[in-house]
């Protein structure tokens, strides 16, 4: 709705004196809100020979408005003024006929309602948008300054993770190839108490067969699948240490280990039947596992074709070696009296197990840093 249609104007106009011609009084006209107030525009119809158009305020001051426009011959004059809320609210318009000297007047009154004016909503709305504009900038900022700081610590705690792994990894490296170096040095021990094995031809069971070299065992029988066909070296240890090799070959079954005198002198006599248990200490190789005297399998071995032997009087222990990869199979106690045996016993394949010469020799030591690493 138009500024005109919703402002009620008091006119008040009036003829100091009267004027010759056609003519009205000047036209009061509201015509825009402009610059904070509302524009006033004074129109007069009359025709002046010379007119001046004055604006006065409701306290009689004159106010300066646009400049005349007019022409004097065959024009009115008009003039407009911006009215402020707070000069009175009310305007006059003078239109002075020098020639003639007549006047005319109109004048305004206009209530404060109606000038435009700023809401004390309108400035805590603003206040409140700001503020809430502030506090969403500042949550976008803090959101994105947290999410940068997880990435920074996701990405530290997986390098961390990853340097853990990593030393870890190296750490059971190291363990390994210290476990090794130990291996290595306890073979190498084992193997400078090398003795030569012989078999005896006068105790062993009857469906075995031995070589012209005494070195070597198979079955005659292929029907045979008892493992405690056995054959015993000739040579019996009553102390010390003692090593030596054998070689199994890639045969299905195996055993081998010591016996103690009594257990030797059983199967001297009775050739035809199996050694008592009580007395015999070995490795058996059955259906890819590894079985020690007394005890359930033994894990993490892969087979092997050479075995080597400890006896170790001193100690009572009997010990295991697989030599291709100098490392150990296993070891057993010893509970015996008297001297101890090796014996030997394959499987009914037919196949060759013999003993392999190892010369005695003494351990070559292991440079300074290993030393110190096994100690």
């Amino acid at each position: 709705m138009g500024l005109t249609a919703v402002i009620f104007l008091l006119v008040l106009a009036s003829r100091h004196q009267p004027t010759a011609g056609v003519g009205h009084d000047p036209l009061l006209v509201v015509d825009d809100y402009e610059d904070g107030g509302i524009r006033l525009k004074c129109l007069s119809e009359r025709l002046f020979s010379e007119a001046q158009l004055l604006w006065t305020d409701s306290r009689g001051d004159n106010i300066t408005g646009t400049p005349l426009s007019a022409d004097t011959g065959t024009a009115g004059v008009s003039s407009s003024i911006v009215l402020k809320a707070g000069s009175g609210n009310s305007m006059s318009c003078r239109i002075l006929d020098k020639q003639l000297k007549t006047s005319t007047e109109s004048s305004v009154a206009i209530a404060d309602a109606f000038f435009p004016s700023t809401s004390p909503w309108l400035a805590a709305f603003v206040v409140i948008l700001l503020l809430s504009i502030f506090l969403v900038l500042a949550a976008i900022y803090k959101i994105r300054k947290n999410a940068r700081k997880q990435i920074e610590q996701d990405e530290l705690k997986r390098k961390l993770d990853e340097q853990k792994r990593r030393f870890e990894k190296e750490n059971e490296d190291a363990e390994k190839r210290i476990e090794n170096v130990r291996n290595e040095l306890k073979f190498r021990k084992a193997r400078s108490n090398a003795v030569n094995i012989t078999l005896d031809q006068t105790c062993k069971h009857p469906n075995l067969c031995i070589s012209d070299d005494k070195r070597r065992v198979k079955s005659s029988d292929k029907k045979e699948t008892a493992l405690k066909a056995m054959v015993v070296a000739t040579e019996g240890f009553p102390d010390k240490k003692h090593y030596w090799e054998v070689e199994v070959g890639n045969q299905s079954q195996w055993e081998l280990g010591v016996v103690s005198e009594n257990v030797r002198d059983v199967i001297m006599n009775n050739m035809g039947i199996s050694p008592p248990v009580n007395g015999l200490f070995s490795l058996q190789y059955s259906q890819g596992k590894y079985i020690l005297t007394g005890r359930e399998d033994v894990s993490d071995c892969k087979q092997c074709s050479v075995v080597g032997v400890l006896l170790d009087v001193e100690s009572s222990e009997l010990s295991f070696y697989n030599v291709e990869e100098m490392s150990p199979l296993g070891s057993v106690v010893l509970e015996f009296t008297g001297k101890l045996y090796p014996f030997f016993s394959p499987d009914s394949s037919g196949k060759w197990l013999g003993v392999r010469p190892v010369k005695p020799q003494t351990y070559d030591p292991l440079p300074q840093g290993e030393k110190e690493i096994n100690e």
